[in-house]
């Protein structure tokens, strides 16, 4: 028996093959990590934090921002991490740890498809604008067009070229008024923006290419699930800093960066006391890293047993915030080169969001030699972030079905499930290519992924720290790495983090106003499915706990109550050799038949058998001897 188990024949090493072809792995470490930074760092990291960096303090909003990605950002994702890395499961699967908060894992479900419906529509016209770049003047350079109104008055235009002739005063009042060209382009032919968010229009045509275009391309590249995606990566993760780079160099040769980059970076100590510079980079840190959405729990679970996850999370969490960092100096370089050409202020110019992106950026763009190029480098730049992005949000529920359903049916088929997830996200977001399109996709961004990502994420805390228990999560890291967590991340886990998403979901609700695009204030009716949105994801958590209780086996409430929280007996690490300690499983007649060995002496065997029978099944001894071998 000695022989043939030291020769491959344990119960679970074919299990081990068959689970890793079923189910898919990194090919290696490098792709895990590029993956998972290019989900971190997305959009937000370039239309985002540079703005708020620059509205709360400049240098000075570095200090809080920092201290959170410490206490809250770099504990809460090695979490996720280590929750799905252990587990070898998706957002729903990992519930076997305590099955009355699988609701939990719907609600990341139902998050990430929010988020991937509207994300991809940015992508889309990120496409689009990549598209018309390909052109000998910007499309956005000049108000000559059939689009432009009285209005618009360009950089490059006459009524702009005699600005050294102007005064100060008589420039600021023709810079506040003017509309730019890049804004109409934008507002008046791209969207064609309608009145009001009831007023869908027209779908516009180009739009809609294009988000079939991105979609296809999210499925090509995620046909074979993270055996292709891994590779992909290479290329999607890295070159942004590529394009990032180039940029930054260009940018800072421009008359004017400097002082750009020195109203992005120039501190103003006195802000620090401002609760709301402190809300806003917690705020900024739990929505950058992707805490809560479910994507981290999924691409941990395709890492070996044995990954250094604690060390992932370190060098993705740095990572995803130093990108923060340089892409500041990328666009305040521009914008700074921007203002000084104007000759106003750099807060004239500065802008976040869709606003930023598609048009206070490209209106920049306009003023460098050969602007088709950055123009086209800029927005590739742009895609490929937000591809990286949308692959994990993906893959994220496509890996939530297959896990959940299970069977070999449908691992053989995960490719139809994609092709199947990607249809209908594509359906899904054809009313956002609509001319009220734009007022819906920043509904969604403002309600459907808030303050239920905080609600998620305190309740895993709670749930994974207080109901399962904190010394049974330590035991299964120190079991799977090798080592506990530090004593930093036990202490952040139990108290410092929940408080800090306490915090955030607090200054959340107080900070709280009614949406606005420019001008246009959303109508009640508007803002009610906003909230209905972000209820749909967090009232999964409840419903699914009290379906639960009502299925679980017990005469009094408390007694239902703790069967509902206590782990599943399939909860633990997925591959049998794995599963040592207290889930190592005991041997049972079904699992002895596989150990069938045959003896040289069979008169000599049967004898022996007969005479060691009544220990064997007395005790099992003979058993957990076995099983130890």
């Amino acid at each position: 028996c000695g022989i043939s188990l030291q020769n491959g024949a344990v119960p679970g090493e074919q299990g081990k093959q068959e689970k890793s072809v079923k189910r898919g792995n990194w090919g290696n470490q490098i792709e895990f990590v590029l993956t998972s930074v290019g989900y971190a760092v997305g959009l937000g990291n370039v239309w985002r934090f540079p703005y708020l960096c620059y509205r709360n303090g400049g240098g000075a909003f570095m200090f809080p921002y920092f201290i959170m990605l410490v206490f809250c950002g770099i504990p809460l994702f090695f979490m996720e991490l280590s929750f799905g890395q252990f587990a070898s499961q998706g957002c729903l699967g990992v519930w076997r740890v305590s099955p009355m908060f699988k609701g939990v894992g719907y609600g990341m479900m139902v998050v990430s498809t929010y988020i991937g419906i509207y994300y991809n529509v940015v992508i889309c016209i990120a496409f689009y604008y990549f598209f018309v770049s390909m052109t000998r003047v910007l499309p956005w350079t000049y108000c000559s067009n059939p689009w432009n109104t009285p209005d618009c008055v360009g950089v490059l235009d006459g009524n702009l070229s005699s600005r050294v002739a102007l005064n100060i005063s008589q420039l600021l009042n023709t810079t506040q008024k003017r509309t730019s060209p890049s804004e109409e382009y934008w507002r008046r032919y791209v969207l064609n923006l309608s009145d009001d968010i009831g007023n869908l229009g027209e779908v516009r045509l180009p739009l809609l290419g294009c988000l079939g275009v991105s979609w296809v391309v999210v499925f090509l590249c995620l046909i074979k699930g993270v055996k292709s995606s891994g590779k992909v990566v290479y290329f999607t993760a890295t070159f942004p800093y590529v394009v990032l780079t180039i940029l930054f160099v260009r940018g800072i040769t421009l008359e004017g960066a400097v002082t750009g980059i020195m109203y992005y970076l120039t501190p103003q100590w006195d802000k620090i006391l401002n609760a709301k510079v402190w809300g806003d980079a917690a705020s900024q840190i739990f929505y950058s890293l992707g805490c809560a959405w479910g994507g981290l729990i999924t691409m941990a679970s395709y890492n070996k047993f044995n990954n250094n996850c604690y060390r992932d999370s370190i060098i993705i969490s740095i990572t995803n915030c130093a990108t923060s960092v340089y892409a500041g100096f990328v666009i305040f370089s521009i914008l700074g080169f921007m203002a000084n050409h104007l000759g106003v202020d750099v807060s004239k110019v500065a802008d976040h969001g869709p606003g930023l992106a598609f048009v206070a950026y490209p209106e920049a763009l306009t003023l460098l030699p050969i602007s088709p190029l950055w123009s086209i480098l800029f927005f590739f730049m742009l895609i490929l972030l937000g591809l990286g992005t949308q692959f994990c949000l993906l893959e994220t529920l496509v890996t939530a079905i297959v896990d959940e359903v299970g069977n070999e049916w449908i691992i053989r088929k995960k490719t139809f499930v994609t092709l199947g997830v990607a249809v209908a996200g594509f359906l899904l977001g054809v009313p956002l290519t609509t001319q009220a399109g734009i007022y819906w996709l920043l509904l969604m961004d403002n309600y459907a992924a808030s303050f239920s990502l905080v609600v998620i994420s305190c309740i895993m805390c709670v749930a994974i720290m207080y109901i399962y228990g904190h010394r049974n999560y330590f035991k299964d890291i120190e079991m799977m790495l090798g080592f506990p967590p530090p004593l930093f991340f036990q202490i952040c886990w139990r108290f410092i983090s929940p408080a800090i998403i306490f915090f955030i979901l607090v200054f959340t609700v107080i900070q709280y106003r009614p949406i606005s695009y420019n001008e246009y204030v959303y109508p009640t009716w508007a803002i009610s499915i906003g909230f209905l949105m972000a209820l749909s994801s967090v009232i999964c958590i409840p419903i699914y706990a009290i379906y639960k209780v009502c299925r679980s086996e017990g005469d009094t409430l408390l007694e239902r109550l703790k069967n509902a929280t206590k782990a599943s007996k399939d909860w633990g690490p997925a591959l049998p050799e794995h599963r040592s300690g207290r889930y190592a499983p005991a041997f049972s007649p079904s699992t002895e038949s596989h150990l069938e060995v045959q003896p040289l002496q069979p008169e000599k065997a049967q004898s022996e058998a007969a005479a060691a029978s009544p220990v064997q099944g007395s005790n099992g001894s003979a058993h957990s001897q076995d099983s130890r071998l």
